[in-house]
């Protein structure tokens, strides 16, 4: 049973009164407050949950179904009881030893699963519960022996498969419970399933650190871990269900901090579909067999505090087969839904709680006032938001169940199966098409997409997590010493000498880009290289919600358009035909994008153009296309090297630092992901460049981390062929419309990073190109005048810049390339991707048209 934070003493009678008070009032609860009212019995209780009960009627309201409570029929597939967890309360977990006694495989196999998917269609189900321990092949050797002999990687590539089998033969919509899951892993699932879900439980860290405590020795019931999985839910726009669990030895004050922690992260991405709250029933045969069960007021209590805290919108739930048919008290004290409910399976997790009958349950809301309706494993919220919240792929199954109306689940819904495939015709060419033309000459149509207020997340949620980047720290340190050190050997600059560097001023500043100066002219000679290339963006359709980015579009807004595979193709050999030697080719993450998308794209530009180079798709869009197509990301960047792909853009880094990257985008790959996918592709000899994109939310010091981790995979790899340094354009950009983003990096912090970079890079990265499109001619002189040596290319168009509101034009001709050069007094010299010579009969191509296009293609015919 759970105790108070001091044994044997509960709230005063004082402090239970104000706390009743202020919930009744409407006024936002603190922990403090939280933590008196979970132990609110006898008639305070009863106030409680009348106050919490009135907050759910207004949230039901709303909503549009006042006196509805809703339940999932379902069935629940234990999909395989090993995990590498040692929960002390769980009877679900076993070990392999014991399912071989059972007559049990370490997996159920898929006829297995389509068996009991089959009869719970037959019996009106439409939710398959799929649960399953964490991670099992870590611990234990059967599981990866049937993993391997089964043809999957890993668990989640089986729960994967079973999932598309389940929606192609059965017509179920599988709700998934794979435990900790990584950032990955939801792109993985989340073509698969409409919701998933992991109980939080609890955020009390002792609990699992210390020794005998309910989640020793279970790595994945870390709160940090189990947190970062719900922040991770929410970034990848998965309608997701968590919870507590109560009474497993926390304190009413480590309750209720786990409260607002849910919270928050109900807040920050609005994708807390449901929070169920749990008691803890103590079972035989474990180690917390003589634990005493969580008392019903207790988890009453709980419920209250709970609707109070996560308001009227919140969905609440409490299991039905644990309370011993006390409906009527959950219900008056605010939940609104009853979980999932299955007229065929047991609950593999409580097996000696059998779910009530759903006509019981029905009899039981009716008689407390609520009608019992059908929901299916996504909340009709989610079903109607769709994009970015439910996958392409998984529309027509959803919608085949749900009523347009309500988004409760249909009474007259035929469940059956339904082709899980990509959408037809991805490639036909529709939207603003001649955007790469138009942003100069007529603009965009407005300054922010039509879901500005959604798509990005809580945007005060963000002011709080971007204040401490908004002004740069200034630091006491020996600018003078640093110096020393990087014009005598720019290695050996510590973080201490380089963040002094990297505040420099005035004289220091100058005395820093002459020493970064200095080290280009040794590594590189005077010229300034340059490449005859294109941009090709194919989309700009995009729900990521990427905060600094004012490329992406909506479907529907005006500005949004999708280029054919033929029109790549033109693009591509109009720019051959001119000189160029390279197109760089990215989009947005179409969700109709399927997986192999990317590769019919370097196809189609190989069979117009073999000679040309395709420098094509940002780890973020190599991520997308390997979750959607199943493959690893090694399988993934194999097959694309085999379609055309020649190198990969190192963009989409931004800064690599959580801290930050988690402030500039929603759903973006973090960190570690970013370095996965770049280390992979440069182990199969594909190269990349590298980037920064500064002058946001950040600090220095991010600047300093960023360059030191570009440096650790140079060495370990050889892969990059440049450093590319991308100052924040705020003009359009969402962060910056919303005050949170200061309005891009002054010229001290342009001239600070760009020779900054020359020396933490040296002499691994050798080439420091400036951006002219984001700093204009006179701003990329100055950089080639800062350690920087390359100019990058004629681009020919450029959209993504523009569109956030560069005003430096969209494409430039070798001669004004030339002209940049020659103002920081320098010569200039072609290049190709990979820093070699240029063909001769390529730059006599570029020098007859200047390289650019004479006419810039029309696109629509």
């Amino acid at each position: 049973m759970t105790t108070s934070a001091t044994p044997g003493t509960g709230p005063t009678e004082n402090s239970m009164r104000r706390a009743l008070k202020r919930a009744r009032d409407g006024v936002a609860l603190d922990v403090a407050e939280a933590a008196v009212l979970l132990q609110a019995r006898g008639e305070a209780l009863t106030g409680l949950a009348a106050s919490a009960a009135r907050v759910r009627d207004a949230g039901l309201e709303a909503a549009g179904r006042p006196g509805v409570i809703t339940y999932s029929k379902s069935v629940f597939v234990p999909l395989t009881r090993l995990c590498r967890d040692k929960c002390h309360y769980c009877t679900f977990a076993t070990v392999p030893g014991r399912l071989r006694r059972e007559g049990h495989g370490m997996f159920m196999s898929p006829d297995e699963v389509l068996d009991i998917a089959r009869k719970g269609a037959a019996l009106g189900c439409k939710e398959a519960l799929i649960t399953l321990g964490d991670k099992p092949e870590d611990r234990w050797p059967e599981a990866r022996e049937w993993l391997d002999a089964h043809g999957y990687d890993d668990t989640i590539a089986y729960v994967r498969a079973v999932s598309i089998r389940i929606l192609e033969e059965t017509g179920l919509l599988p709700h998934l419970n794979p435990g900790v899951m990584s950032w990955t892993d939801f792109q993985r699932l989340k073509p698969v399933a409409p919701s998933m879900g992991m109980m939080l439980e609890t955020t009390a860290t002792r609990l699992w650190s210390e020794p005998g405590g309910p989640h020793h020795g279970s790595p994945d019931k870390e709160p940090a871990v189990r947190l970062r999985v719900l922040q991770d839910a929410g970034r990848s726009s998965v309608p997701f269900t968590s919870g507590l669990l109560i009474g497993i030895g926390e304190t009413y004050e480590e309750r209720a901090e786990s409260l607002f922690a849910l919270r928050k992260v109900a807040r920050d991405h609005h994708g807390i579909q449901e929070l169920i709250i749990q008691n803890f029933r103590a079972k035989p045969d474990t180690a917390m067999r003589g634990m005493p069960d969580a008392e019903l007021d207790d988890l009453v209590a709980t419920v209250a505090v709970a609707r109070h805290i996560m308001g009227p919108t919140a969905c609440l739930q409490a299991p039905p087969n644990l309370v011993d048919s006390e409906y009527e008290r959950l219900i008056g004290a605010g939940i609104d839904d009853w979980g999932g409910v299955s007229p065929l399976t047991i609950d593999h997790v409580n097996p000696e709680r059998p779910w009530p009958q759903i006509e019981e349950l029905a009899r039981r809301s009716r008689a407390a006032g609520f009608e019992l309706r059908e929901r299916l494993c996504v909340y009709p919220e989610f079903v109607r938001r769709g994009e970015p919240w439910l996958d392409p792929r998984l529309r027509p199954h959803v919608d085949a169940l749900a009523d347009p109306a309500t988004g409760l689940a249909r009474p007259d819904a035929v469940v059956e199966g339904r082709p899980w495939q990509e959408p037809d015709e991805v490639f036909t060419a529709t939207g603003r098409t001649d955007l790469h033309t138009s942003i100069d000459s007529e603009g965009r149509t407005a300054d922010r997409r039509g879901d500005f207020d959604e798509v990005y997340g809580d945007w005060e949620a963000l002011r709080e997590a971007a204040a401490p980047g908004m002004v740069p720290q200034r630091i006491d340190a020996d600018v003078r010493g640093a110096l020393r050190t990087a014009a005598d050997d720019p290695t050996r600059l510590t973080d201490a000498e380089a963040l002094a560097l990297f505040h420099a001023d005035g004289p220091a500043l100058d005395a820093l880009c002459r020493v970064a100066d200095d080290v280009r002219r040794t590594v590189n000679g005077d010229d300034v290289t340059y490449i005859v290339t294109r941009n090709i963006n194919f989309t700009n359709v995009c729900y990521t919600g990427c905060r600094f980015c004012a490329f992406a579009q909506r479907r529907t807004d005006a500005d949004a358009y999708t280029l054919s595979l033929e029109q790549v193709a033109d693009r591509a050999q109009q720019a051959w035909d001119v000189g160029a030697v390279e197109v760089c080719m990215q989009g947005g993450i179409h969700p109709d994008l399927p997986g192999t998308a990317y590769f019919d794209i370097a196809r189609a530009v190989k069979e117009r153009v073999p000679g040309m180079h395709v420098h094509a798709f940002s780890p973020m869009e190599v991520v997308n296309g390997a979750s959607r197509t199943g493959l690893s990301i090694r399988e993934w960047l194999t097959a694309a090297k085999e379609a055309g792909l020649d190198s990969v853009p190192g963009t989409a880094a931004e800064i690599l630092d959580d801290e930050v990257r988690w402030v500039l985008t929603k759903g973006k790959l973090p960190t570690a992901t970013w370095i996965e996918v770049i280390t992979t592709a440069h182990e199969l000899g594909i190269r990349s460049s590298s980037t920064m994109m500064y002058g946001h939310v950040d600090q220095p010091r991010h600047w300093l981390g960023h360059l030191r981790t570009l440096a650790g995979i140079q060495r370990e790899t050889g892969g990059f062929t440049e450093f590319v340094t991308l100052p924040f354009i705020h003009t359009n950009a969402p962060v910056y419309l919303a005050g949170i983003a200061r309005p891009g990096p002054t010229t001290r912090d342009n001239r600070a990073v760009t020779a900054m970079a020359r020396l933490l890079l040296h002499p691994w990265i050798p080439n420091i190109q400036t951006s002219w499109v984001k700093l204009g001619t006179e701003g990329a002189a100055e950089m080639l005048r800062s350690g920087a040596n390359d100019l990058g290319g004629t681009l020919m168009e450029e959209t993504i810049s523009r569109m956030a509101g560069s005003s430096y034009g969209s494409y430039k001709s070798v001669r004004d390339l030339v002209a940049v050069a020659e103002a920081a007094g320098r010569p200039a010299k072609p290049r190709t991707t990979l820093y070699g010579e240029v063909p001769g009969e390529r730059q006599r191509a570029a020098e007859a048209s200047d390289g650019h296009l004479p006419e810039l293609l029309p696109v629509l015919d």
